[in-house]
């Protein structure tokens, strides 16, 4: 609960704060990877450093939290918090690192603002912060101790690497030691930490795909993104027999066994592997559940998991699926799609369903609306964000 003492000051400091946030985030990285450059080695990624994806999040992040204390301080945003939180602990951060972020982070204010941080100023931005971090370190506590082990990382080794659709490989692994394995939930995601060419660890997230109730077997699919540095090196030069160390799964985007309401899932491209999963498990236990998939691709031949998906599907009695193409050209027959991107004008959406989005941010940002103008709850949407999470919900 933010204090009657800093309200007053978040709210009048917010707008300058706000808008000077893009440089302070970049300063404050600059200067704690200056200072503790081991950080760079398997915790934060150097391609969201790059590309300025991480200094975007941390600024949404924060200005949006202080935003959800000015006009509610009694609350805190549960949901954006525990979404935060999954990432945090696919990549092995600890309460201890907090009071460094601390410190470089508000240097990097010192460093923008100067001398418009008062004492006052100081003392209401470090409560901010605080309330932030204290939540978040209690959230990734609780997820630590669900784990079937307490290693942040363990080794698995690749039992098959296949290509599926255009420029995607699925990737199957088993464990290659003894360390005890966490049931994924179908939905959820592992983070992938390899050791590059240069020596230097990187992570990147991905969703489990199929296979989620084995404890033998983590499969995942990686579609190439040439802009980034992990998925290039999966696709050249990790191959069967390979190790790479995979984080415990993680992610508040699941399949509720005992749900029964009707289910929207909306994805566009890769964004479809938690949705594959999430069919797959439904396949499964033979469920009835009313379920709608909507997806989104640039051509047939670049939907990563159309076969097992529509495979799903079919065994679902009262599953339906409708496909839109940006180029129908070389579609074939047995596949009916819409041409273009996603509409939802004309998709009557079962009433009372819980819905799924997972894609690129401005394809969920309109996907949402749509669905919301169409009757959908907003308290009834989630999402799956891999990169910058600008708070889609604000």
């Amino acid at each position: 609960m933010l204090s009657d003492k800093s309200r007053p000051i978040i709210e009048a400091t917010l707008p300058v704060v706000g808008e000077n946030l893009p440089e302070i985030t970049k300063r404050f990285y600059a200067r704690m990877f200056s200072a503790r450059p081991e950080l760079l080695d398997g915790v934060f990624s150097r391609a969201n450093q790059k590309n300025g994806t991480q200094q975007q999040a941390l600024a949404g992040s924060i200005a949006a939290f202080a935003t959800t204390l000015v006009k509610n301080p009694g609350t805190l945003p549960e949901e954006v918090l525990s979404r935060i939180a999954h990432k945090h602990t696919s990549l092995g951060v600890v309460e201890e690192q907090y009071p460094i972020v601390y410190e470089h982070l508000f240097a990097g204010i010192v460093e923008v603002l100067g001398d418009a941080v008062t004492p006052e100023v100081a003392e209401a931005w470090s409560e901010v912060y605080w309330l932030m971090a204290d939540a978040l370190i209690k959230i990734e506590k609780g997820l630590y101790s669900e784990q079937a082990n307490n290693k942040m990382w363990a080794n698995w080794k690749v039992t098959a690497k296949e290509e599926t659709g255009e420029g995607a490989y699925i990737f199957r692994l088993e464990p290659a030691d003894d360390t005890p394995v966490t049931i994924a939930k179908p939905g959820q995601f592992v983070s992938v930490r390899v050791r590059l060419e240069d020596g230097l660890r990187q992570p990147r997230q991905y969703s489990l795909s199929e296979s989620i109730y084995s404890p033998t077997e983590r499969v995942f699919t990686v579609k190439l993104d040439e802009a980034g540095e992990i998925s290039p090196f999966l696709h050249r030069n990790v191959n069967v027999g390979d190790i790479v160390e995979l984080s415990n799964p993680y992610g508040d985007i699941i399949l509720e066994e005992e749900e029964t309401r009707p289910l929207n899932i909306a994805t566009a491209g890769i964004g479809c592997t938690p949705s594959a999963s999430i069919l797959s498990a439904l396949a499964e236990r033979n469920s009835d559940r009313e379920v709608l998939v909507l997806h989104a691709d640039r051509h047939e031949g670049s939907w990563a998991l159309k076969q097992q998906m529509l495979e799903s599907i079919d065994k679902l009695p009262n599953a339906s699926i409708k496909v839109w193409l940006e180029d129908k050209n070389g579609s074939t027959e047995s596949l009916e799609a819409f041409e273009g991107f996603m509409n939802l004008a004309d998709v009557q959406l079962p009433e009372n369903a819980n819905m799924v989005l997972c894609g690129p941010l401005p394809f969920m940002r309109a996907v949402r609306s749509a669905a919301i103008d169409a009757g959908v709850s907003a308290q009834r949407i989630q999402y799956e964000v891999f990169g910058p999470d600008l708070w889609l919900a604000a």
